[in-house]
Parts: structure tokens; C-alpha cells; sequence
């Protein structure tokens, strides 16, 4: 099997940084592993890389779908596996990067979809959330509302009636999975931070001309980021701001509980402070395992 590097972690803990320069260290090309980044002109609100650093190194997966379009993980794990093989032929490196788990399992382990099957993690839902859909289709079905997984499980069962097979813990690569993490209060201050930074960068406007166009995208009516603005009346900017952190730092702690329990990942403490040493503390794991 050939290497893959991957690169997960919390939104806001630097992963996009450490994978650029790990893609100009090991002559790499990026896959792009964020659900929202798939999809043109979201781009501030999913902090997708800017074009100045998908020029620096070659990106893949980003833009590639309009944002009235349907975008499945069975799609995801063709075009992933797709362009792994295509980096690889051409003698590069291949490193996946991104905050959805699902997606990167989907391409890196055994999964088999039937081709309309439609699998979501709903990443951007609270339990709660998920748990009402339920309901909306099957009222009857009692699960709790503090197990994700099974409500997880359950609602995509209801939104496909389609089987999916899979040999989940069989590997098609030889993958070497680096996990970035912080102090929980460090990172919730990155992620407020990085909050206010999009919108001083625009977010408003970016989203005025996407609800101008469309106002009934699943996508944008479901991202955090975006999804916060359904309710915003032009004067209550304040509310939208500390509902997209608190949905941001939620789904933080939702991603460190996927990697956690869900692949294999060695973790590396980020040195916000001197961010080069974590990148040769990272390079140095690489080196010694290929």
C-alpha cells in the first residue's frame, strides 16, 4: 500500500498551515477532507485556504460544486480515491487534510455505498437537532438524545433506505494520521477570534450575495458560518456573531470525539507561539515512519 499522509483535527488549530508546509517539505499535493470547502463562494465563512495558499501548493476538492448542488460521500470517497491515485502515479505525496471525519473515512477504509446512497454525519447539527428530524419522519422511534452515533446512524437509515456495506477497520493505504490539538480554552479563543476575523474580512456581505442568489441552498442553510443568518434582521449582527462561535466550539469538541474514537491518530500539541516547531516535531514523526 502507498503512503497518505492526513492531517485532522478541531476546526481552528492550524491545519491548513501545517499542511502546506508539510506539502512543500515531502513535494505533496493537498486533498481537501472539509465538507463546506467542496463548494464555490463559501468562502470566508469555511475558512477554506485563500488563493494565495492553494497556489502555493496544488489543492484538490475545493470548488468543485456549486452551492445549489447536491454533493453525497459516495461522491466524496470516487473523487478522493480518484485523485489519490492520480498524485501518486505522479510520483507526489499525498496529503488529506480537513475536520470531516466521515469523509475521510470514506476514502481511506473499506466503505462500499450503493451509488445513490446519500451518507451524512451532520457535522453541522446538534443532537438535538437530528433527533427532531427523526421525528419528523418516524415519531415513534425512541433514541436517546446523548447518543450521536445511533441518531447519526438512524437518520441517514431514514433519509436513504439504502444498505451500506463496509469492512470499517480495513485500511486501503498505508496512512499516517496527525492529529493537531490544544488546550480547550486556547482553542475556544482561537475559534471567537477567528470569528470576528471573518467578519472584519467581509462574512456579511459574502453571505447578503449568497442569500441573493440562494436563499434555499441546503448547503448554505446548514453550514456554520452561514446557517446563523436565517435570522438576521440587520440589526442583531451581535446574536448571529455568538451563535456562530458557540456552534464553532461545539463542533470542535465533536471532531476531537470522532478522531479520538474513530481512527487511528497520532496527536501532536500545537505551539501556537512558535508554530515551526511544530512542524518539524510533525516532520520528524514522517521521516521516522516512512
Amino acid at each position: 500500500m502507498k503512503d497518505v499522509i492526513v492531517i485532522v483535527g478541531p476546526t481552528g488549530v492550524g491545519k491548513t498551515k501545517l499542511s502546506i508546509e508539510l506539502a512543500k517539505e515531502f513535494d505533496g499535493e493537498i486533498i481537501n477532507a472539509d465538507s463546506v470547502s467542496i463548494y464555490k463562494d463559501l468562502d470566508i465563512g469555511s475558512a477554506k485556504p485563500t488563493k494565495y495558499e492553494q497556489k502555493e501548493v496544488p489543492h484538490h476538492l475545493i470548488d468543485i460544486r456549486e452551492v445549489t448542488e447536491e454533493y453525497s460521500i459516495f461522491d466524496y470517497q470516487k473523487d478522493a480515491r480518484r485523485k489519490i491515485d492520480e498524485i501518486q502515479k505522479r510520483g507526489k505525496t499525498v496529503i488529506m487534510v480537513g475536520g470531516t471525519g466521515l469523509y475521510l473515512k470514506s476514502a481511506l477504509y473499506d466503505y462500499n455505498f450503493t451509488e445513490n446512497t446519500t451518507y451524512n454525519e451532520y457535522s453541522n447539527f446538534t443532537n438535538e437537532e437530528i433527533l427532531e428530524k427523526i421525528h419528523s419522519i418516524n415519531s415513534d422511534l425512541d433514541i436517546h438524545v446523548n447518543n450521536r452515533k445511533r441518531l447519526v446512524r438512524m437518520l441517514n437509515k431514514l433519509e436513504n433506505n439504502e444498505i451500506i456495506t463496509s469492512n470499517k477497520d480495513k485500511l486501503l493505504y498505508n496512512v499516517k494520521i496527525i492529529g493537531l490539538t490544544t488546550d480547550r480554552e486556547i482553542l475556544y479563543q482561537r475559534i471567537n477570534k477567528r470569528v470576528d476575523n471573518m467578519i472584519a474580512d467581509g462574512l456579511l456581505d459574502e453571505v447578503a450575495a449568497l442569500k441573493d442568489k440562494y436563499d434555499t441552498s441546503r448547503i448554505l442553510n446548514n453550514a456554520i458560518g452561514y446557517k446563523e443568518f436565517k435570522n438576521y434582521n440587520g440589526y442583531n449582527l451581535e446574536e448571529v456573531v455568538d451563535e456562530i462561535k458557540k456552534n464553532s466550539r461545539h463542533y470542535a469538541k465533536r471532531q476531537y470525539t470522532f478522531f479520538k474514537h474513530q481512527m487511528n491518530v497520532t496527536w501532536f500539541d500545537v505551539d501556537f507561539n512558535n508554530f515551526t516547531n511544530t512542524i518539524s516535531e510533525v516532520e520528524k514523526f514522517i521521516k521516522n515512519k516512512v
